[in-house]
């Protein structure tokens, strides 16, 4: 039941969308696009994600503004046909089989019998639950619920999951197998959003990141190129040397070290500006001084140190 699309709209797209509560903004003048691969949807509490979760899913209308899917309205059945969603909560009709519920859903989603049946079948071994799926969900475990949410999402063959905090409380090795569904689904030109509040997940899981705060989009791309802009994000890095006090001579007289602190006779912290010149004047220290470094490290080269350090910028 594929819905490729061959035209040239996006997966999905915000033109101008706003969406305020009474005298609440849930999303302010925001403008972005999803396109195939995964992006990261990040934010505190508040900042406006679920709201926009909402409104890519056609739970809510946009107070000004427009959410297409496909170049079709994200609150028409159309637009509803090629999403799916795995929310971060769960209701289920616990009485019923993980194997029933998909198959229900599938039905709903419009599919016919013989269809629903061989979908299901489909996404129950895409998700590893295939020997499972006859339990009752009354008895599936957190992991096991957040499988079978995963499964009802793709049923339908969306062109966008929109996926919030999907691997809360999957175990280690769940984890990376869902991970590798996720990539999976990205190559065969899905567009994947993900909304986690496990930060570190999203440094190696996406292929771009959305910032949001305040219902504002702070900044888009990825990691590396939004870290590329900005280039007077202070780092810390970690030097490790034999000849670490002659070196940490070297690297203080350098005009974009802020701080240094001796963690151990091997091992030196640099709080650094600049970062670009800093690695430049950092490389012609060593060369010309003859220093043996065994490691460079970027301490704080995280989603969650560029989103502190733009919330930063923000609050200015």
């Amino acid at each position: 039941m594929s819905k490729a699309n061959t035209t040239l709209d996006p997966p999905c797209e915000f033109a101008k969308v706003s969406k305020w509560y009474a005298d609440v903004i849930g999303v302010n003048d925001l403008t972005m696009e999803l396109q195939p691969g995964i992006t990261g949807l990040v934010g505190p509490n508040g900042a406006g994600k679920t709201t926009a979760i909402r409104l890519l899913t056609g739970q809510l209308r946009p107070s000004i503004g427009e959410v297409r899917i496909r170049g079709r309205s994200s609150w028409s059945a159309e637009a509803k046909a090629r999403v799916g969603y795995c929310p971060d909560g769960d209701a289920f009709y616990e009485e019923m089989s993980g194997r029933r519920f998909v198959r229900t859903m599938a039905r709903l989603h419009g599919l016919s019998a013989p269809a629903a049946n061989s979908r299901t079948e489909v996404v129950l071994a895409q998700v590893d639950m295939a020997e499972r799926a006859n339990r009752k969900l009354a008895g599936y475990s957190k992991g096991m619920r957040q499988r079978i949410k995963l499964a009802q999402a793709l049923v339908h063959d969306p062109d966008v999951i929109v996926l919030d905090e999907p691997l809360n409380g999957v175990d280690p090795v769940g984890r990376r197998e869902l991970v590798h569904l996720f990539r999976q689904l990205a190559e065969s030109g899905k567009a994947v959003l993900v909304s986690s509040h496990i930060l570190e997940d999203m440094d190696s899981l996406t292929d771009q990141i959305l910032f949001i705060c305040r219902g504002r989009l702070l900044a888009s791309g990825t990691l590396e190129q939004i870290r590329e802009m900005l280039d007077d994000h202070p780092l810390h890095v970690r030097v490790t040397s034999g000849n670490l006090r002659r070196l940490a001579r070297e690297l203080v007289s350098c005009d974009c070290v802020l701080g240094l602190r001796m963690e151990s006779s091997d091992d030196l912290t640099v709080e650094v500006e600049r970062p670009k010149q800093f690695f430049r004047q950092f490389a012609e220290a060593i060369s010309e001084g003859e220093y043996e470094v065994q490691r460079l490290q970027v301490l704080d080269a995280s989603t969650e140190a560029v989103f502190d350090y733009l919330m930063e910028r923000r609050m200015i």
